[in-house]
């Protein structure tokens, strides 16, 4: 799902559970979708459902779950997911025990459930089951806190971490400079991540609020470009439509007739 270097473009979803999202999202040339389980609300019923509307998208779908808990891991992966984000990635040690809950034996510790969700119900010899789980499934590691800057490059180096990925305003918190994106320590914290992305060529993704945010950010490093989110997107596209309307339709309105 991720290549270093090349730009891909994605979406957040965390508010529009419609069965049709995916089609929508793939018609208009989303390559990949973020759906939250952090701050969304979602559970796992809609999770379920939303899922089987992006496999028939055929569209790469990646959840942030909203712990570091096995169990909220291996339900995401299980109802289908391709790829998870974890929050709060701070050190090797936590990183190696998240990728743990992700690969099944003999690589890792995930529980084997073969024959539902994941592997779309298909009967098969289990070895290489367990092998085609193993090879699609994405990791991506949430770096948002200055202790995870800190050790960036060694998180990126690890086996299985298929992506880093700057939660920026929890980065800025943790940094006690909230909102302050422009903070030289900030840009520095950045271009920490962005090296450490570089030297083991792995891609480094952020969510943006818009095309111009995301063109100067690839040219920073970043490739696994998040494109806004459903709700805030749906908003922009009322205000730019409506803000031109009444501009049009100001004066007092003649009306026409005998």
């Amino acid at each position: 799902m991720t290549r270093h270097g090349r730009l891909t473009v994605g979406t957040f979803i965390v508010e529009l559970n419609t069965p049709g999202i995916g089609q929508i999202l793939r018609a208009g040339g989303c390559e990949y979708v973020l759906l939250d389980l952090e701050h969304s609300g979602f559970g796992i019923d809609t999770l379920k459902r939303m899922l089987r509307s992006m496999q028939a998208a055929e569209m790469p779908t990646i959840v942030p779950v909203p712990s570091r808990e096995y169990h909220h891991a291996a339900s995401a992966m299980d109802a289908g997911a391709e790829g998870i984000m974890m929050p709060m990635i701070g050190s090797t040690k936590v990183a190696r025990e998240l990728l743990s809950y992700l690969k099944y034996p003999p690589e890792d510790a995930r529980g084997v459930a073969l024959q539902i969700a994941h592997d779309r119900y298909a009967p098969g010899p289990v070895l290489d089951k367990l092998k085609a789980a193993n090879k699609r499934t994405t990791f991506l590691a949430l770096i948002e806190t200055a202790e995870g800057v800190e050790h960036a490059e060694e998180i990126a180096a690890l086996k299985g971490v298929d992506a880093l990925w700057v939660g920026h305003f929890d980065l800025t918190v943790s940094m006690a400079l909230p909102g302050r994106f422009d903070h030289a320590e900030f840009v520095a914290a950045v271009n920490c991540i962005a090296y450490a992305c570089r030297t083991h060529k792995e891609s480094l993704g952020r969510i943006v609020p818009n095309s111009e945010a995301g063109a100067q950010l690839f040219r920073q490093g970043f490739d696994f470009i998040c494109h806004s989110a459903d709700a805030w997107m749906l908003q922009q596209a009322m205000r730019r439509a409506r803000d031109p309307l009444r501009a049009a339709c100001t004066g007092e309105r003649k009306w026409g007739g005998g």
